[in-house]
C-alpha cells in the first residue's frame, strides 16, 4: 500500500449522522420553498390572493426567529439530539395541519407552528454537527448536512408545482410530512446526544456577550439579507424584465442547488487550509459574483451559469460561517446557533422588505449592487472577528 493509500485508508470517516442531518435539514428546507411555486393553488383554493397566501411565509420566518432567539438556549440544557426529535415531531404535525387547513387563517398559523419548530431544529442540527465531525473533516462533515438546503431547492421548488398540479397543493404538505418519517427515524440515535447540561435554559441572547460572535453576527445578517434580497426578486425579474415564462424561474433556483450541492465535494479542502482565513475571502467571492450579476442580468442563459457560480460560493461562505460559530464556545453552542438561525430569518425578512422599493425604483441590478456593498460589510466583519481555535468536541451518537 502506498503513503497516500494509507492516509487515506486512516482518515476518519463521515459520521452516519451527518447523513441524518441532510435529511432533516431537507425538510425544513422543502417546507419554506415548497409555497412559492403553489402560492396560486392555494390562493385559489382559498378564494384569496397571493400576497394573502405569501402571509404564511412571512409567519413561518417570525415564527423561526422568535423560536431560535428566545427558546435554543434549551439544547444546551436537554441536549441537541432530544431538542431535535421533538422539533421535528412538532413540525410534521405543523405540516399535516398545513394540509387540512380548512381556511387561510389556519394555514397561516399552521405555517406560524412550523416556525416555531424550525427555529429549535435548525440550530440543533447545525450544533449536532460540530459534535459528530471528526477531528480534521469539520467543513466535510457540515458539507454533508449543507446539502440538506440543495435537496430542499431542488425537489421544493421544482416538484412542488408539478405535484400540485397533478394531485392538489395539499398533497405537496402530506408528501413531505410522510418523507419526514423518515429523518425522525433517522434522529433515534441523536435524542440524547449534544452535551445536555441540565440546568436552567439560558436566554441565546445572552449568548451575545461570547467574544467574538458580535462580528460573525453582523457578517452573518449582511451575507443572508443580500441573498434573500436578491433570490426574492430574480423570478419577478426574469418574468417581467426579461420577459420570460414562470417556470423560467424553476431551473434558475436548480442551477443554485446544484451550484450549492457541487461545492460539498471541495469542503475537505476548507479543513486543510483554515475556515478563519478563509471566511472573509469567500464573502468577498460571493460579492464578486453579484457585481458580474449586474452586467450578466440582461442574459438569461449567462445569469443561469452566474447563479450556479453563486450557490457554489454561498455554500463554501455558509460552511466556513458556521463553522466559525460552532467554534466560540462549545458549551453554549446551541444558544450561539440559535442565535445564527435568529439572526438569519431576521436577516429574510430585512432583505425581502428592503430590497422591494430599490427594485420597483431602479431595477434588478440595483439589488446586486446593493448586496456587492453588503458583502464588503460581510468580509470587513469577518476579519475584525477574533480567530478561535477548534474546540474539542464529544461524538454526537
Amino acid at each position: 500500500m502506498t503513503n497516500e493509500n494509507q492516509i487515506s485508508a486512516s482518515a476518519p470517516r463521515i459520521p452516519a449522522a451527518a447523513y441524518a442531518l441532510c435529511m432533516c435539514i431537507g425538510l425544513v428546507g422543502a417546507n419554506s420553498l415548497a409555497l412559492g411555486p403553489i402560492a396560486p393553488s392555494v390562493a385559489e383554493s382559498f378564494a384569496s390572493t397571493v400576497p394573502a397566501v405569501m402571509a404564511a411565509s412571512a409567519a413561518f420566518g417570525i415564527g423561526t426567529a422568535a423560536s431560535a432567539l428566545l427558546l435554543a438556549g434549551l439544547i444546551d440544557r436537554f441536549g441537541a439530539g432530544r431538542v431535535l426529535r421533538y422539533a421535528l415531531l412538532a413540525f410534521l404535525a405543523a405540516l399535516a395541519a398545513s394540509g387540512a387547513a380548512p381556511a387561510l387563517p389556519a394555514f397561516v398559523g399552521a405555517q406560524l407552528l412550523a416556525g416555531f419548530a424550525a427555529g429549535l431544529a435548525l440550530p440543533s442540527i447545525y450544533t449536532l454537527a460540530a459534535l459528530a465531525a471528526p477531528a480534521g473533516r469539520e467543513s466535510d462533515t457540515l458539507g454533508i448536512v449543507l446539502f440538506g438546503w440543495t435537496l430542499s431547492m431542488v425537489a421544493g421548488v421544482s416538484l412542488s408545482a408539478v405535484i400540485a398540479d397533478l394531485l392538489g397543493w395539499r398533497m405537496v404538505y402530506a408528501i413531505v410530512a410522510v418523507a419526514g418519517l423518515a429523518a425522525v427515524a433517522g434522529t433515534t440515535k441523536l435524542t440524547a446526544s449534544g452535551n445536555a447540561t441540565g440546568r436552567a435554559a439560558p436566554s441565546p441572547l445572552s449568548a451575545i456577550r461570547v467574544p467574538g460572535i458580535a462580528p460573525l453576527l453582523l457578517a452573518c445578517a449582511a451575507f443572508m439579507a443580500s441573498f434573500y434580497g436578491v433570490y426574492a426578486y430574480v423570478g419577478d425579474h426574469l418574468h417581467r424584465g426579461l420577459g420570460l415564462p414562470v417556470s423560467a424561474g424553476g431551473l434558475l433556483a436548480l442551477c443554485y442547488g446544484l451550484g450549492f450541492g457541487a461545492t460539498t465535494f471541495l469542503d475537505r479542502w476548507i479543513d486543510r487550509l483554515g475556515p478563519a482565513r478563509l471566511l472573509p475571502l469567500f464573502f468577498v467571492v460571493v460579492g464578486g459574483v453579484y457585481l458580474v450579476m449586474t452586467v450578466a442580468s440582461a442574459s438569461y442563459v449567462v445569469l443561469l451559469a452566474v447563479v450556479f457560480c453563486w450557490g457554489m460560493a454561498n455554500h463554501a461562505a455558509l460552511n466556513v460561517l458556521i463553522l466559525r460559530l460552532a467554534a466560540l464556545d462549545p458549551g453554549r453552542r446551541g444558544a450561539i446557533m440559535g442565535l445564527n438561525s435568529g439572526v438569519t430569518y431576521l436577516a429574510l425578512f430585512a432583505g425581502t422588505t428592503g430590497f422591494g422599493p430599490l427594485y420597483a425604483s431602479a431595477g434588478f441590478p440595483a439589488l446586486a449592487g446593493l448586496a456587492v456593498a453588503l458583502m464588503l460589510v460581510a468580509a470587513l466583519a469577518a476579519v475584525l472577528a477574533p480567530r478561535v481555535a477548534t474546540a474539542s468536541k464529544q461524538p454526537a451518537a
